[in-house]
């Protein structure tokens, strides 16, 4: 490992402590390395309207940064346990290519102020992914709702057969839930879009940095202004972020689950396409949808790292070197996260309904519903048109069809009034946001 920055004269560096102190900083830190160049870049820009770098410093940092960022693209330059981290390896790469300018780099940072933009900017990148799939899957839905609005589905309560429903009340449902997740990763976007650079360890530093350059450098939306917020924000900006990624992923769990039991031998609703499903090990008779089981994992994953997160914001304010543990639950969160929505949209585009098996699943007692509220339409008192359709359920069905239960459907957002166009109206103005 390189020399510290912070290592005092006479006091050695206990290999087993300073390894307990990195943690998983090099491997996590591969993740933030780009950011950290860029807003590196914007730092020493910075520094040369201050007059710390003169404009040939500026330029072979710049220069030097950029074949940085090619070389850890291409594989040239590996971030590993040479470095403290990627603050320190970038440090040490510009000091060996450019001498004193490069040392130059730190100056008016601090490690923490380094570390908490880089994740800022991927962050907002990661936000922006979900929104975009969110957009995508809903899209998805609004398709197949519209063509398949008619198509008779059983409606479960308590999963227990309740109602005459359809798929394209199904897949409405889940086409204004992803339109609100994408509505909310782009709010929580706009929420953390502020710029912490320039406020080190939390109480800024004895120069005048140009914060209002790397604000519009790095593209945020505003400036962080108060160095102490900058720390608060730290960790309650990542459970935002985790949070908006978190409604997409309890959506997904809810939808994995109406794809496990409609896809099961009792139900037999759906099939799924082959590549979703895995052979067994063991029952040669069987296939596995494994996909739509991991699917159904992946909140869990992102509820803890959102978790992990809130357990260690127990702090006072100021920097706590704590908050470095929540590099690595972002990291976990948003990976597992955004890996399963990414098949999300295929999945739903490609899946197959089993009409026959759907019809069959219907039987008269999910017409007493209709019974009961006709009676009341007709001026029956609603406890009374209750009871009696109870009574007689098992003749509800009498002279009835799934259509007719669907036409006659007609609230605001059910079968015979889907109100798709204001979903799709929605949709489209998701891409004004």
């Amino acid at each position: 490992m390189s020399d510290l920055l912070w290592q005092k004269p006479g006091v050695s560096v206990d290999a087993r402590i300073q390894k307990f102190l990195a943690g998983d900083d090099v491997i996590l830190d591969r993740e933030f390395f780009l950011h950290d160049i860029a807003a590196s870049k914007a730092h020493a820009e910075g520094l040369q309207h201050i007059g710390i770098l003169s404009a040939d410093e500026l330029g072979g940092l710049l220069r030097e940064l950029d074949v940085l960022a090619a070389d850890f693209s291409s594989g040239v330059f590996v971030l590993d346990e040479r470095f403290e981290d990627c603050h320190s390896a970038i440090e040490s790469r510009l000091t060996e290519r450019l001498g004193d300018a490069g040392r130059k780099i730190h100056t008016g940072r601090s490690r923490n102020d380094q570390i908490l933009v880089a994740t800022r900017l991927w962050l907002k990148e990661k936000l922006d992914q979900v929104a975009t799939l969110s957009r995508e899957i809903a899209r998805v839905a609004l398709q197949r709702a519209e063509a398949e609005k008619s198509l008779p589905l059983p409606g479960y309560t308590h999963i227990q057969r309740a109602v005459v429903s359809s798929a394209g009340m199904w897949w409405a449902g889940w086409a204004e839930a992803f339109i609100d997740n994408a509505v909310r990763a782009g709010d929580t976007r706009r929420l953390i879009d502020a710029n912490p650079l320039g406020t080190a360890a939390g109480y800024g530093v004895n120069l005048p940095l140009d914060r209002e350059h790397t604000t519009q450098a790095l593209a945020f939306a505003r400036l962080q202004v108060s160095p102490i917020y900058a720390q608060l924000s730290r960790g309650k900006f990542e459970m935002a972020a985790l949070e908006a990624l978190g409604g997409a992923t309890l959506d997904l769990r809810r939808l994995a689950w109406d794809l496990s039991l409609f896809t099961s031998a009792e139900f037999g609703f759906v099939a799924l396409p082959a590549q979703y499903t895995t052979g067994s090990s063991i029952m040669p008779n069987k296939r596995n949808p494994d996909v739509i089981e991991l699917m159904r994992a992946t909140h869990a994953s992102v509820a803890a790292a959102r978790t992990e997160i809130e357990q260690l914001l127990s702090l006072p304010s100021g920097y706590h070197r704590d908050l470095q543990s929540s590099k690595g639950a972002i990291f976990h969160g948003f990976g597992r996260g955004l890996s399963a929505l990414e098949l999300l949209p295929d999945l739903l585009a490609n899946l197959e309904w089993r009409q026959d098996r759907m019809r069959a699943a219907m039987d008269s007692g999910m017409y007493a519903t209709d019974v009961a509220v006709e009676q009341a339409a007709a001026g029956v008192p609603f406890r009374d048109a209750y009871r009696a359709a109870a009574a007689s359920a098992d003749q509800a069905g009498s002279g009835r069809t799934p259509e007719s239960s669907l036409a006659a459907r007609v609230s605001p957002g059910a079968a015979a009034d889907l109100r798709l166009d204001l979903l799709h109206a929605r949709w489209e103005s998701l891409g004004q946001m």
